[in-house]
């Protein structure tokens, strides 16, 4: 595996460990025994935020060759 792979799959593995963690913080915090309104809008933005950032990540790693 050369370095530029490297470099990308830990970005990736830091990008969805972020994610698993957010995910994990809003099923604690938004909760009622179920899942509250709100806590299913944070949770549909994180994963619309997790896009946009990954796809951000991806851009500014592809122009670097």
């Amino acid at each position: 595996m050369d370095r530029d792979a490297v470099v990308e799959a830990v970005v990736a593995l830091i990008g969805v460990g972020t994610l698993a963690v957010i995910i994990m913080w809003i099923g604690n915090t938004y909760t009622n025994e179920t899942l509250t309104d709100e806590g299913g809008l944070m949770l549909v933005a994180s994963v619309a935020f997790f896009i946009v950032f990954m796809s951000a990540i991806g851009v500014g790693l592809s122009r670097r060759y």
